[in-house]
């Protein structure tokens, strides 16, 4: 686990701002942004798993009013993250290890931070967030869909060992976790970057049955 955890903390030290850059034009990612917002009342407390540079993730949550706890494994993401958006809160520290609190967040944002972990350790996660969600709380999914296990690409220029599950199979560990698939969006994306392909990019949109959407947290 330390070991993939490392590997993908160099790949996204080595990218940094170069990150950002290349996804910041992704409408998918802005509108599941606009969705989750819709939904949560004033002042939610919200978990982004694999935070990045804290935008626009944490920087659009917080702009609007939310609390925004984010995790990442590369500190050098960590560190841009806590310049950029200093009202949010940043951890250097590997998801799989956290203790998370259960029913402690009104959402959870998992932006293709999945996609260096085995399929077991991908269940084992997304079971602990949507345990760490409050009941009518929502989860915002975006992965590569791909039957792949361990599998060697090159990302952004950088070689990157990937696992993931085809699309139909996303959403069956979705829903073992215990989460309800609203809505699902899938796109072809290219980021902005010269050694980039164009990515199928699947965007799931979650909710915890129980409580209701929007309510406020205590």
């Amino acid at each position: 686990m330390a070991d993939r955890g490392q590997r993908a903390a160099v790949v996204f030290d080595a990218l940094g701002l170069e990150y950002e850059k290349a996804f910041a034009r992704s409408e998918a990612h802005l509108a599941s942004l606009e969705w989750l917002l819709g939904r949560l009342a004033p002042g939610s407390r919200v978990l982004d798993v694999g935070s990045g540079t804290g935008r626009p993730t944490a920087s659009t949550l917080v702009a609007a009013g939310h609390e925004v706890l984010g995790v990442d494994v590369s500190p050098v993401m960590v560190g841009l993250a806590v310049r950029q958006v200093p009202q949010a809160t940043f951890r250097h520290a590997d998801i799989r290890e956290l203790p998370l609190e259960q029913a402690s967040f009104d959402a959870v944002c998992v932006y293709f931070s999945l996609l260096q972990m085995t399929r077991a350790e991908q269940s084992e996660v997304l079971g602990r967030l949507a345990r760490a969600l409050r009941p009518g709380g929502s989860l915002v999914l975006a992965t590569v869909p791909a039957d792949v296990e361990d599998l060697a690409v090159e990302f952004m220029g950088r070689p990157v060992r990937a696992t993931s599950f085809a699309a139909e199979d996303v959403v069956a560990v979705v829903r073992d976790a215990g989460l309800t698939v609203e809505s699902e969006s899938f796109v072809e994306f290219t980021p902005d970057h010269p050694e980039a392909a164009p990515e199928p990019h699947l965007f799931l949109y979650c909710a915890l049955p129980g409580g209701h959407a929007g309510q406020a947290s205590g």
